[in-house]
Formats: C-alpha cells, sequence, structure tokens
C-alpha cells in the first residue's frame, strides 16, 4: 500500500503459526499485504521459527511467546520500523502466558493481545475475570500517554447475541457470559470503538468457528476478534472487514483501514 495515505492493520488468532504457514499462511499475507497484523496464539518459540520467510515479503517480526512451549503467545509483523517495542502487560502470571505485545509509533500504538479462554473450568474463568480487570486498567492508564490507540486481538467475548449464532443456548457459556459482555460494554464505553460493528451492522458474521461437526462450513460461528480503536481516531476509520475466506486456523483475519 506505498501509494495509500491509509494504514492497513489486521489481527488473526492463527492457533499455532507453524501450522498456519504449513496451511499457507505466507502466501495469503504477502497478497493481503496488510502493513502490520497482530498475531495471536502463535504456539511458537522464535528459535522455532524461520522469520526470514516474514522477511522476504517485508515484514519484521516483533514476538512474545509464552514461556510454555506450545501455549498462548503474540506477535506482530510489521512493515514499519515501532519507535518502542513493548512486551506484556508488567504482570507475572499474563507475561507467563505471553498475552500482550505493544509497538508504539510517533503518533499512535498498535497492541496485540490474546485474552484468556475460560472454557476449562472455573479455575480458568476466574484467571479471565481477573485478565479483564487488570487489562482495562492497564489501557486506562496507557490512554494517559498514548491517547491513539488500536487494540487487536482475541479477545475470546462475544458482545452481544448478533455476534453468536445461538445466543439462547450459549447464555452460560463461557466467551458469552453475563458478565463478560458486561466487560465488553464498559470496555467500549471507556472509550473504544468496535471498527466492525461500528460500519457493519448485518449479523451471521464471525471470526472463530469450532472444528466440531462442519460448523465452519454451515457459518455456526462466534465473533470473538476485534480491532478497537480510540475514540478519537473515529474519523480515520474508513474501512473494516472480516476475511472468512483465509482458513489457516479455526479463525479467521479482521483487518481495518485507517488514515494513520
Amino acid at each position: 500500500m506505498a501509494n495509500s495515505p491509509n494504514t492497513r492493520i489486521a489481527t488473526y488468532n492463527v492457533n499455532g503459526l507453524r501450522s498456519a504457514i504449513s496451511k499457507g499462511f505466507i502466501e495469503w499475507l504477502s497478497a493481503a499485504g496488510p502493513d502490520m497484523i497482530c498475531l495471536q496464539e502463535l504456539k511458537s518459540q522464535e528459535d522455532q521459527l524461520d522469520l526470514e520467510l516474514f522477511r522476504a515479503i517485508g515484514y519484521e517480526s516483533y514476538l512474545f511467546p509464552a514461556t510454555k512451549k506450545g501455549y498462548s503467545g503474540v506477535g506482530i509483523l510489521s512493515k514499519r520500523k515501532p519507535v518502542r517495542v513493548v512486551k506484556g502487560l508488567g504482570h507475572d502470571l499474563f507475561d507467563f502466558e505471553g498475552r500482550s505485545i505493544r509497538l508504539d509509533f510517533e503518533d499512535f500504538s498498535v497492541i496485540s493481545t490474546y485474552f484468556p479462554s475460560g472454557t476449562t473450568g472455573d479455575v480458568r474463568q476466574d484467571v479471565k475475570m481477573e485478565f479483564l480487570d487488570f487489562y482495562q486498567k492497564y489501557i486506562d492508564q496507557l490512554k494517559q500517554e498514548q491517547p491513539n490507540l488500536v487494540i487487536c486481538g482475541d479477545f475470546n467475548i462475544c458482545h452481544s447475541a448478533i455476534d453468536i449464532h445461538n445466543p439462547v443456548s450459549n447464555a452460560k457459556s463461557s466467551g458469552f457470559l453475563p458478565e463478560e459482555r458486561a466487560w465488553m460494554e464498559s470496555f467500549f464505553n471507556s472509550g473504544f470503538i468496535d471498527t466492525y460493528r461500528h460500519l457493519n451492522t448485518e449479523p451471521h458474521n464471525y471470526t472463530w468457528w469450532s472444528f466440531r461437526a462442519g460448523s465452519r462450513d454451515k457459518n455456526l460461528g462466534w465473533r470473538i476478534d476485534y480491532v478497537c480503536i480510540s475514540e478519537q481516531l473515529n474519523s480515520k476509520l474508513k474501512r473494516s472487514v472480516i476475511l472468512p475466506d483465509a482458513r489457516h486456523s479455526d479463525h479467521c483475519p479482521v483487518m481495518v483501514d485507517l488514515e494513520l
């Protein structure tokens, strides 16, 4: 996009970066050509990846893997050089799990965050709720220093009934619990825009599908992956799309164009 004034930013939970690469992720990324792409669930250490694959198509890799191998981890691939790279949130457990990385540019910052899942039981659900509380405080403080934020990631929460194919039967499912949805509402009310929903009000648009029972082909999904922007960037938002045809993961990418 060298001739465009827009900055194109994508987010993608790749559910294992090496697995995604084996399914054509590099070729897809080269063709899609975002200025940067925020990745979640790397499930890879840096020494397990050939970073030259990304350099060959114009991207530098900024990665923050989990300490535990084969688990979690986030990263940002960027064609633009940041002025600062911040790995982690300053919280022992969440940094051990490789939950967030931030690239600071001159007049905006881009964050890739992988929110915990609570689907394995009460202990992890408690961790998830602790993360939500901590993350809101982290963002509130960060916003004082850098008001122009682009927060990308797998939030592991559907905000509204329109964001899930079966809201009634999932009313008590982690990812669609009332307290999780209330947190999302509070997060947006704290000064952020859900870019996709801001520009698209149609139902049946999802970013994650279970591997079970042909869910993806039937489009029985959840919209849990977001690109959120500070309210003051609203006038800069030109486009936000979900790309369900990208099939390197059980998630698909979300991509935005911003005049940054």
